[in-house]
């Protein structure tokens, strides 16, 4: 490969530190990324969308809710300032993505509700909410498909997954094959080539 990706599970490239903001529920996020972690320079697209057109917990949502793939964190930072009675658990592989949480958290005055881990680190008896995600498409399809049946079977009854899906990088077909898997599927919205996709279990 030409240069290191993001989920690399140890980045070797330099580290250079950028600040990221962006608003999201009615507030304005400043947030420490760094090379070596995903969209590290800005707000990614996707994840723009998804914070703009999914709704955010209820203010009055417990329990655990799922940042997967969080990256720096900023999806974990809106569900944390959203819904202050929950825990969010922000997992990813990159160890450099999970120091960064780690620092916003703890800027955001939530290290104590944002708990960053390696997925292996999530405790097999943790059930979600809810779960968001800008998934991490370019692992390739076989990679995804088995992130994905490892995570969304942990959503309690009545939760919820949100996840946001490029057109041209097979929304539209993860939707289908989500489908097939048993989940129930809907295409929620679609805003600038992004799906955005509400995933439920399906009743028995």
């Amino acid at each position: 490969m030409a240069g290191e990706h993001y989920f690399s599970a140890d980045p070797a490239v330099v580290h250079e530190r950028h600040e990221v903001v962006f608003e999201a529920v009615d507030q304005e996020f400043r947030l420490t990324s760094a090379s070596g972690v995903f969209s590290w320079s800005r707000l990614d697209p996707g994840t723009a969308v998804l914070l703009s057109q999914a709704p955010p917990p209820d203010p009055a949502t417990v329990g655990a809710l799922l940042d997967l793939g969080c990256g720096y964190g900023p999806i974990a930072a809106v569900l944390a300032a959203a819904a202050p009675g929950a825990t969010v658990y922000a997992i990813d592989v990159n160890q450099r993505a999970l120091d960064l949480v780690r620092e916003n958290a703890a800027a955001l005055g939530a290290a104590d509700r944002i708990v960053a881990a390696l997925p292996d680190e999530v405790p097999e008896t943790v059930g979600f909410t809810q779960i968001w995600s800008n998934p991490p498409i370019r692992i390739g399809k076989p990679e995804l498909h088995a992130l994905l049946l490892r995570w969304l079977p942990r959503l309690l009854p009545g939760g919820t997954a949100w996840l946001v899906v490029a057109k041209n990088l097979g929304g539209d077909s993860l939707q289908r094959w989500l489908g097939e898997q048993g989940f129930a599927a809907e295409r929620y919205a679609s805003h600038k080539g992004f799906r955005v996709l509400r995933v439920e279990k399906s009743l028995p």
